[in-house]
């Protein structure tokens, strides 16, 4: 059976796009490979390129701080980008990027098997519901909303939301986010309680 690390492996040798000629380190994804939670970032900022982690730039503070308001740390959870490449300049994957790298995010998730999918902006979001079958909009329309499919044999929820960074360039935003973030707590705890409610 495959594991995250046999994933990981492949990361590391790929040459599928361009973007491995430019990035300083690949960033496979991290965190706990037996999570219920699962989040879907982009791709790597500059500070993820530079350490080969996802979301530990100013971004991920944020992430982490939401992560927080779920009653949850980061070591609970895995977060992993669609890309495992930064794009130059921080600028918008491309579609021939995404479908290169986007097999090893699903090989990810195959591996985890979450019951909640959190995708963090419009790249990724439409990424997971495509795979996943749902019609995606715009982020602005499905921000905070939560979509129930079947897979790996259970119900699996989810839910888009704002990339961390628009709330850096938006704080306006911010409240909303948070009470995104609280109204999944309790989505969590269901499926934490169902899973030792034998």
């Amino acid at each position: 059976m495959e594991t995250l690390e046999d994933i990981k492996r492949d990361i590391m040798q790929c040459k599928r796009c361009e973007l491995h000629k430019t990035k300083t380190n690949f960033v496979p994804g991290s965190g706990n490979e037996r999570s219920e939670v699962f989040f879907v970032g982009e791709a790597p900022g500059k500070e993820e390129d530079l350490k080969g982690e996802p979301f530990v730039g100013n971004a991920g503070k944020l992430l982490t701080e939401m992560i927080s308001l779920m009653g949850l740390c980061r070591e609970d959870v895995f977060i992993a980008n669609v890309l495992k490449c930064r794009p130059p300049n921080n600028r918008d994957p491309l579609p021939e990027e995404i479908e290169a790298c986007g097999s090893y995010l699903l090989r990810q998730l195959e591996v985890v098997k979450p019951s909640v999918i959190i995708c963090l902006g419009r790249y990724s979001t439409r990424f997971i519901f495509e795979a996943f079958g749902l019609n995606f909009s715009s982020i602005t329309k499905l921000q905070g909303k939560v979509f129930e499919v079947s897979a790996w044999d259970k119900s699996v929820k989810i839910v888009a939301l704002y990339h961390p960074a628009a709330i850096l360039y938006k704080p306006q935003l911010r409240a909303e986010y948070e009470e995104s973030f609280k109204r999944l707590a309790s989505l969590v705890k269901k499926r934490q309680k169902s899973l030792f409610d034998f």
